[in-house]
């Protein structure tokens, strides 16, 4: 797990120097798909359940399961979340992060800024003897205060050989006692941040894009904890 972390790490780090105004969205699936096989593992994304491409790529009021397509090419101003999980010697791993297209506007800066925070301040409370409502809570501690939605109908996930796991991770408000953090454990923390209302459609084109109800926009970042003795450890670093 440790090393398809490190690959899947490595392969956000590797795509966003193409990240920028002009490029198409298969263009930096096509070129995600290619470095995922030089180094000797399989995009888990491709043929999931018929999901068509290598990775997701989800811009501005998409939320997530975006697929890449020539016809999206990126603009100044855009958010865009790109979504990678290679599978490595039979291992998932699992990682997202939104980037910036140049100079956005300033409530989408901060928008994207909050979002990384609320998923470290989740990470921040996994330790063995915590529970799974400690991360949803303390999430949405953060966040809500701020008039932000956070999706419910979609969360992290644990993971290892199978690319979706018990537990589910939630990323708001629990009221009830969740699963037990072990060590050993293994699970993403993902939150799906809303500038509006929490609600989401899932397209019914292509039975994936998930779009925020009221258009506005949305951010997420994602990385892959392994629950230790003492505390966590991020498997989705790069080397």
């Amino acid at each position: 797990m440790r090393a398809a972390g490190r690959l899947a790490a490595d392969l956000l780090k590797y795509i966003e120097t193409y990240v920028k105004p002009g490029v198409n969205t298969l263009e930096l699936n096509n070129l995600c798909n290619e470095y995922t096989i030089k180094h000797g593992a399989i995009s888990a994304p491709l043929n999931y359940k018929g999901f068509p491409r290598a990775i997701c790529t989800s811009i501005n009021d998409v939320v997530c399961h975006g697929i890449p397509k020539a016809s999206d090419v990126l603009k100044e101003g855009d958010i865009i979340n790109i979504d990678v999980t290679p599978i490595l010697n039979g291992y998932h791993g699992d990682t997202s992060k939104t980037f910036k297209i140049g100079k956005v506007p300033p409530e989408i800066e901060t928008l994207v800024s909050d979002t990384e925070k609320s998923m470290w301040i989740g990470i921040e409370q996994v330790k063995p003897g915590r529970r799974v409502n400690d991360i949803s809570n303390a999430i949405d501690d953060f966040l809500t205060p701020r008039g932000y939605g956070i999706v419910t109908q979609l969360m992290g996930h644990g993971i290892g050989r199978k690319f979706h796991e018990e537990p589910q991770i939630p990323h708001f408000r629990q009221n009830k006692p969740l699963a037990k953090l072990q060590p050993g454990m293994i699970f993403t923390v993902e939150p799906m941040v809303n500038m509006g209302t929490p609600d989401v459609n899932f397209s019914k084109e292509d039975k994936w894009t998930v779009r925020t109800k009221d258009g506005k926009w949305s951010a997420q970042f994602e990385h892959t904890v392994l629950v230790t003795e003492t505390g966590y450890e991020i498997l989705t670093m790069p080397s």
